[in-house]
């Protein structure tokens, strides 16, 4: 045996036996995805040496020891750095689009310079013409664009101020070949016709883009930032670059959604809305002040380089449908590497602002849990890295977002956090990484199927981890103004009817869902829907179909009451009245109960009747008819009768009705009754979203 080749018999068993102990380990993937994973054990912090308050670069992660794959989309004349790491081999995703871009930060200004080469591929069966961008900063350019209009200003508890101007302009827009198409650009306003709101530009194509075939197109353009606000801006010298770039509108194959035929998905920003795009690959450069640390989509791939006070970060992802960044010169870094069933390898990163340096334990046991539980309950988490950006206290616009691979928390406006301030609100943002982020809705058109499950799927992990059990009967008596979940979010006629219904009554529908078929066939309904419409933009319908595949039963009464029409499930105890009777020389009570459906069905319902002589007489009512008559010969007469009275119908938002004594007058029941009503019905609404 020569000596080579004893080296080579080694070096193989050495690979061998790393493969034998990777497959074991759960971290197969990490073999094939051309990540970088994290191996380091859990609670592990990258510097255990850092000094509390100090800031800190983020590490570059090594490039894979495998040559990397070729990309998967057509040949372009776009190069792509020797640093960036190529598409993974098996593709997740359509990837649709592809965006290199260059930025630059000017900390002075507060403006964004950009340069952008994107290439799209036709993914339809159908030639396309034309184009739309988003254009999303000129939202708040003035007080008369639709996104200003809508929200007054406001969004949440942020409000816009006299700083708060931003806008994008489009300096440049070329072919591969140096042709000027910029004065084929055009706003356009299909969803209000407002002339004065320029967040989405029409491109007419000089040639057609015929089926499989692709467009490469290379733009210049500046972005004027806002004080922060509505995700987006400045604060200080925080910077929260949300959608911050030329952004192509989303492209819909026939089938998509339930759609007929080809076409763009293309609408304005809304004050209500948020964002849908098709998959993608990004390459991203963002040129800062040297003393800035950036967070960012993807991974950072290569090592910042310094330059006249400046440096460079450039980040890369894939299978992803947007891309967001931030910048801080005071950011406290922090990360862990984490591995559990469901995730082979994550970096979890922390930018935190360095009044909640202390807290970094807290913040990541809750992504933690979050990533953990999610992974078990539906799926694979497949990126390497999740970021979780603290904006500091004012910048509150940026808080409480997502973005691919990259949430914001709450901003640190208090040294010690409530655990609904900062626990429930990174296990809801990286819940969104999933509903939002590998789901990818319609958040135009469909808003509910993000917010609502992420808002489900958030109390459940709270509950695991945490032990707080939601108050869904207090939740539900919030409930002032149902309207349908399956309509446009702009048209919710405010932001507190939006927030009440997509996000809670949304939540409420899913939980009604589960008090049905059970928790475990619940986890299964979400599973199966999470598994088949990963990366594919799902409908509401597509949701149904689910939920009907799984439990092998019609669902058509209760989505069209609750997710297509604006229905509650209110059960009442309408009236009572007791008589005494003579039944064979005996003294009895004859006792009318008359119960009522008002709104959607959503039983079975539990009925007691209590008599004065002790004896409780418990009903099962179906709840499907729109009323119910109990008449009861009884000894004693009737005292009181009480509809669901463990309060399981989570759908009733108005549980004064569920009650009703049977000795108070006619008159005065009624007078009480309208008059209580009223009185707690003004309670809930001022104390509503």
């Amino acid at each position: 045996m020569t000596p080579r080749l004893a080296k080579r018999l080694l070096l193989f068993a050495v690979a061998a036996a790393l493969l034998g102990v990777s497959a074991r380990e759960g971290f197969g993937d990490a073999w094939v995805s051309q990540y970088t994973y994290a191996f380091a054990p859990s609670h592990m912090d990258v510097s255990p040496t850092a000094k509390p308050g100090s800031v800190q670069t983020a590490p570059t992660p090594a490039a894979p020891a495998v040559p990397a794959p070729k990309t998967t989309l057509p040949q372009t004349n776009v190069p792509v750095p020797e640093s960036v790491l190529k598409p993974k081999p098996v593709a997740l995703s359509k990837r649709v689009v592809e965006y290199h871009i260059d930025v630059r930060l000017d900390e002075q200004s507060k403006m964004l310079t950009g340069e952008q080469t994107l290439t799209w591929t036709n993914p339809g069966k159908s030639a396309v013409s034309e184009m739309y961008f988003h254009l999303y900063p000129n939202a708040f350019e003035a007080p008369d664009t639709s996104f200003m209009r809508e929200s007054g200003g406001k969004l949440r508890s942020d409000k816009a101020t006299s700083a708060g101007v931003g806008s994008m302009t489009i300096d440049s827009l070329q072919t591969e070949s140096g042709d000027s198409l910029l004065p084929r650009l055009h706003y356009v306003q299909p969803d209000d016709g407002n002339a004065s709101d320029k967040t989405l530009a029409k491109l007419r194509l000089p040639d057609t883009i015929a089926p499989g075939e692709s467009v490469t197109l290379k733009l210049g353009f500046t972005v004027k930032l806002p004080q922060v606000f509505a995700r987006m801006g400045y604060y200080g010298d925080f910077v929260m670059a949300g959608q911050w770039f030329p952004k192509l509108a989303a492209y819909e194959t026939a089938g998509t959604r339930g759609r007929s035929a080809d076409g763009w998905n293309a609408h304005q920003y809304h004050g209500n809305s948020e964002f849908y795009s098709n998959f993608g690959i990004y390459n991203v450069r963002i040129n800062v002040p040297a003393d800035y640390t950036v967070a960012a989509t993807g991974f950072q791939t290569k090592p910042t380089n310094a330059d006249g006070g400046r440096r460079t970060f450039q980040f890369y992802a894939d299978d992803v449908h947007d891309f967001a960044w931030t910048a801080s010169p005071d950011f406290i870094y922090s990360e862990e590497a984490y591995s559990t069933t469901g995730i082979p390898g994550v970096r979890i990163k922390l930018y935190l602002d360095p009044r909640h340096a202390e807290l970094k334990e807290r913040y990541m046991h809750a992504a933690k849990s979050a990533l953990g539980k999610f992974a078990q309950w539906y799926g694979t988490y497949p990126y390497s890295t999740l970021s979780i950006v603290v904006p500091p206290e004012g910048a509150g616009g940026a808080g409480g977002m997502e973005y691919p691979t990259l949430v914001t928390s709450f901003e640190a406006d208090s040294p010690d956090p409530s655990i609904d301030s900062l626990e429930r609100t990174v296990v809801h943002e990286v819940g969104h990484q999933y509903w939002y982020g590998m789901v990818a809705t319609n958040e135009f058109e469909e808003a509910w199927l993000d917010e609502g499950f992420t808002s489900y799927a958030e109390d459940k992990v709270m509950e695991s981890a945490y032990g707080l059990e939601p108050n869904l009967t207090l939740e539900a008596s919030y409930m002032t103004n149902p309207a349908p979940l399956k309509q446009l979010s702009w048209s919710y006629h405010s932001s507190d009817s939006y927030a009440e219904n997509v996000y809670m009554r949304a939540k409420l529908v899913l939980v009604g869902i589960e008090k049905q078929v059970g928790a475990p066939t619940m986890r299964k309904i979400l599973r199966t829907y999470f598994q088949k419409y990963k990366f594919k933009h799902p409908s509401t319908a597509d949701f149904q179909r689910i939920v009907e595949q799984v439990t092998k039963t019609e669902w058509d009464d209760y989505f069209s009451h609750f997710v297509y029409g604006s229905d509650m499930a209110d059960y009442a105890v309408e009236s009572i009245t007791v008589r005494p009777v003579a039944e064979k020389g005996n003294k009895q009570y004859e006792s009318t109960v008359l119960v009522k459906r008002r709104g959607g069905a959503n039983g079975p319902v539990p009925v007691v009747l209590q008599f004065a002589d002790g004896t409780t007489m418990p009903k099962v009512w179906e709840g499907k008819e729109n009323q119910m008559v109990y008449k009861v010969l009884h000894p004693a007469p009737l005292l009181y009768a009480t509809v669901d009275p463990d309060y399981g119908n989570v759908l009733d938002n108005r549980h004064i009705n569920n009650y009703l004594k049977a000795e108070v007058p006619e008159k005065t029941r009624t007078r009480w009754g309208i008059g209580l009503t009223k009185l707690i019905e003004s309670l809930f609404a001022s104390l509503a979203w």
